[in-house]
């Protein structure tokens, strides 16, 4: 018999009732250690009281009014956001894979009303992952994501990650964007070169393309900048940012500079509850704090102290790891088995890690972990390995 909750998950035999910054308690009491952040959005921990306080606060003002009128909160997140980055606009979701189907809508709509229909094709790469929706599953075209679901939505074009010569000669006359993320998740923790980046804003603004980044799950801080583009110094025309701009409440949001949402216009796109003031007064609270200049520093310090200890771990245990990969507090860890095994035998040591393609287990803790619970982590990832 199906259960009420439908199975489209292998879950673990665990059930969270309770978190306390890092930690999570399971109904029997145990206390497991989370070095994955419900996959990179509890950007400041569990239960966190900043953010826990601004939700209160406006649960008892307001709770939803709909986008047909102003919302205060959301017009103060989204000036925060352009004030913040390269975008002039920005437009809020619930997910992340609302975030894509927006993205490509808008990339699309732009050609359009530029008197360019034959311009439609979006630019993919091997291993990304932009959400399960039909246009987000047809971007990435993985076996695993697509099969049992065609037909495909059309108007994708599929290249090896990171191969410039490939992309340069996929660019023609029908290609509108290029879509990518500057380290992918799902696929490995994989990280496009500083250089990359550059090279593909060089080719969108010589070829008259739209580079759109995908930043759901390595931006809002999480590798040591506010967004990884600024690694690299280059701006995007369009951005996807979700899972960790709302703390652990569910919020997204597409920014974009004033000519590329130039052909989103009234009626063009919607939502019934993104940038509902819950949502929006937690992502002004998260923003806040992750903008802070010295927060930053701190994370880019952890990120410093994981890498050194994983290291140590990688040394002590090269039948099980061969590198540590990532930036910042968005790290994986390349496994010589495979990264299910680890997971699991880090469950065994009440530790909570996340597997991702290419052999790769990815740990992706709150950016405010703490000194100790980084030390902790690496003693039960050891543990783990030595089990193995």
């Amino acid at each position: 018999m199906i259960s009420s909750v439908l199975p489209t998950y292998n879950r673990a035999p665990l059930s969270f009732v309770k978190g306390e910054g890092s930690w999570l308690i399971e109904a029997d009491g145990r206390r497991f250690l989370d070095m994955g952040a419900g996959i990179a959005v509890n950007t400041l921990g569990h239960a966190n009281p900043d953010l826990a306080q601004v939700l209160k606060d406006q649960a008892d003002t307001l709770w939803h009014v709909s986008n047909l009128y102003k919302i205060p909160a959301q017009q103060n997140l989204a000036d925060r956001l352009v004030d913040s980055t390269f975008a002039d606009t920005c437009f809020f979701t619930n997910s992340g894979t609302e975030t894509a189907e927006l993205a490509i809508k808008m990339a699309r709509k732009y050609w359009y009303d530029k008197g360019h229909p034959e311009k439609f094709e979006i630019v993919s790469f091997d291993g990304c992952f932009h959400g399960r929706s039909t246009a987000a599953i047809a971007a990435s075209e993985a076996d695993k994501m697509t099969k049992g679901f065609g037909p495909l939505m059309p108007g994708f074009v599929h290249l090896p990650f990171g191969d410039l010569d490939a992309l340069k000669a996929a660019i023609t006359p029908n290609t509108a964007a290029i879509l990518v993320e500057p380290i992918q998740g799902e696929g490995g923790i994989r990280a496009l070169p500083d250089n990359m980046l550059k090279d593909m804003r060089a080719l969108c603004d010589a070829q008259d393309v739209l580079l759109v980044l995908d930043e759901v799950q390595c931006g809002v801080a999480r590798t040591g900048k506010l967004f990884a583009h600024e690694w690299a110094g280059i701006t995007p025309d369009i951005m996807m940012i979700a899972k960790g701009i709302g703390g652990g409440f569910p919020l997204g949001a597409v920014l974009a500079t004033e000519d590329a949402a130039s052909g989103m216009v009234a009626g063009t796109h919607g939502s019934t509850y993104g940038g509902n003031p819950l949502g929006c007064a937690v992502g002004l609270k998260v923003m806040e704090i992750v903008s802070d200049p010295a927060f930053m520093a701190e994370v880019n310090r952890k990120a410093a102290l994981l890498n050194q200890k994983l290291e140590g771990l990688i040394a002590s245990h090269p039948d099980v790891f061969e590198a540590v990969r990532g930036q910042g507090l968005m790290v994986g860890l390349k496994c010589k088995i495979a990264p299910i095994d680890m997971v699991n035998a880090a469950y065994a040591q009440n530790l909570l890690t996340v597997p991702a393609a290419d052999n790769v287990l990815r740990l992706l803790p709150p950016l405010n972990i703490s000194d100790e619970d980084i030390a902790e982590a690496v003693k039960r990832l050891d543990a783990a390995a030595s089990s193995l």
